[in-house]
């Protein structure tokens, strides 16, 4: 079975707008999809990536605002605001709750994903987090006690560490067979390569130079 290790954030807008689209493709191809919840900042900076106040303002107006709005109209998704009220609230227990879902981690990360940016939910309260675990149908005692457990914040940390050692540098990001494919607009790529892999890289190998342009 051909699988994708899906890292991202679970405040992640790019994330939240190829959620839905990226459950079609494994249900189309038969794909196991596994949930790699980290933290987004550290991962970004170890890629040299800038924190968002170092952006320029025409960088912001357009990755985070014109770009969010188009992908939102593009994929029919409802997105409510350009930048949520608890955006910059941690974060790390609802994705620790996403990966105590296990194998019923689908609906509650697009659930979470969904409060975040349609709701302007606040993921660092535990109550919200509950509620949304039971609109889940899941039992929130059990998994909130399951994501506080040690063994479920290492894998937490597992997770950002092996996505900086990978040199991913954002969210979401999708690797497929050891192949990296970042952002949610190269989804159908995705799709492409669990069918048929994409030929191998030139720029891993030193002694052949990339093609100018």
């Amino acid at each position: 079975m051909a699988r994708i290790d899906y890292f991202y954030s679970a405040h992640s807008a790019f994330a939240y707008l190829g959620a839905r689209r990226l459950y079609e493709i494994c249900a189309a191809q038969g794909a196991e999809l596994v949930h790699r919840p980290m933290l987004l900042s550290p991962v970004m900076e170890a890629a040299g990536g800038l924190p968002f106040a170092g952006r320029s303002q025409a960088h912001v107006d357009y990755f985070f605002g014109r770009e969010i709005e188009r992908w939102a109209e593009w994929r029919d998704v409802p997105i409510i605001r350009f930048r949520p009220t608890y955006h910059d609230a941690p974060y790390d227990l609802a994705n620790r709750v996403i990966m105590a879902a296990g194998p019923t981690a689908d609906a509650l990360s697009l659930s979470i994903l969904r409060a975040h940016w349609r709701d302007d939910a606040d993921l660092s309260d535990q109550a919200t987090l509950r509620s949304l675990i039971v609109e889940a149908g899941l039992d929130p005692e059990i998994l909130v006690a399951i994501a506080e457990a040690p063994e479920t914040q290492e894998a937490h940390r597992a997770n950002t560490e092996e996505a900086i050692r990978s040199g991913l540098f954002g969210s979401p990001s999708y690797v497929v067979d050891g192949d990296v494919f970042y952002g949610q607009d190269r989804l159908e790529m995705v799709e492409r390569a669990l069918a048929q892999p994409f030929g191998p890289t030139r720029w891993a190998n030193p002694t052949v130079a990339p093609e100018a342009g």
